[in-house]
This record gives structure tokens, sequence and C-alpha cells, in this order.
């Protein structure tokens, strides 16, 4: 398991004044674990989506949606995930904290049963990852080790649907359109020359 405590001052404030402290404590001893179940796996092969949460050295919180098409993030062992970085707008906010501040936690969210899975550990971003020949269009591989999953309760999470995948996402046979914001005056002089 992780050197890191899932509760602490403040978490463990709040559940003695809600009186949750027992079902806290029971709900880590049953459902946190630090290899991926059959559930997990499923739930992460057919996601097309997931939020990254990161810290900047100074403490800043960054939080960012990655998405692709349904298997974009491999199972590369019991208990780490790869995906494909996507061209985006070259800020690199969350894997820039990555890179200097690894600790980082994963949000899966499954809309159609519901579910959620929540991941914790550490991130490599890898401008020469081997998988990243595998993988159609990325820039770069980040590599996920989690010390620490768990389930968490899917009560108000909204039943949605996907109604169209975007036409941005790399994949063999088809060349994403450009994005409007590259042909802005105000950006398009800026753009990284790519050859």
């Amino acid at each position: 398991m992780t050197d890191h405590p899932l509760y602490h001052e403040g978490t463990r404030r709040l559940q003695d004044h809600f009186d949750t402290r027992r079902i806290a404590d029971r709900l880590e001893q049953v459902t946190s674990h630090t290899e991926f179940t059959d559930k997990n796996r499923d739930l992460i092969q057919k996601s097309a989506m997931f939020f990254m949460a990161s810290v900047s050295p100074d403490g800043q919180p960054d939080v960012s949606y990655k998405g692709g098409l349904p298997g974009f993030v491999r199972i590369v062992d019991s208990h780490t995930l790869a995906w494909p970085d996507y061209d985006g707008n070259g800020m690199f906010r969350t894997l820039g904290n990555a890179l200097i501040t690894p600790r980082v936690s994963l949000l899966f969210v499954d809309f159609d049963l519901p579910r959620r899975l929540r991941l914790h550990g550490t991130a490599s971003v890898n401008l020469d990852d081997p998988l990243l020949e595998e993988m159609t269009g990325g820039q770069l591989v980040v590599r996920f080790n989690a010390d620490r999953m768990f389930s968490n309760c899917p009560r108000y999470i909204h039943r949605m649907s996907v109604l169209e995948y975007s036409a941005y996402v790399p994949r063999e046979d088809h060349e994403p359109p450009v994005p409007a914001w590259k042909t802005d005056p105000n950006f398009r002089d800026h753009l990284p020359k790519r050859g």
C-alpha cells in the first residue's frame, strides 16, 4: 500500500463532525486496493475519457480532461496505465506539474452503469516510450503507477451517453481537422513549427 494515508486532519475533522469515521475506515478497508480488479479493467478499457488532477511545485492544483477513443488508456500491468498525450494548446499544465510533482490522481467515470474509480499514484512523462509507436497520434506517453485505487459511491452520477466521439481524436485512416483556434490571428503565428 502507499505511504500516503487516505485520510488526514481535515478529513478526520469532518468525519468526526458528521460521525462518518467508522464508515470511512471500513470503506478504506474493503474498497482500497493496489491492483486492478476485473471491474476496474472493464471500466478503464471502455472509457473514452478520464480526469487527471495534479499540483504545481508551489501547490497550485490543476485538473484536466483526457479524452480519446475507448481503449486509448492501456493497462500495462496489474497497477500501471499508459496513454498517449495528443496535440493540444501547448500549455502542458497538468503534465508539466507531473514532471516536477509526480503525485497525481485519476478519476474514471462510467456514465452508463453508473460507477467511478479513483486512482492515486505517480505519473511519468515519457518522450521516447516504446509504446509511442503503437499509440496513434500521440506526441508523448504518460505512464501512471497506482499505489491506491478504490471505487466510489455512484449515486450522484448523471446517466449520460456519448452522442459522438470527437473528430479531433487521432486514429488510423483519419486526418483530424484543424481546430478553429489554430487559425485565429491571435494564435496562428505562435504555433509550434512541426517538421
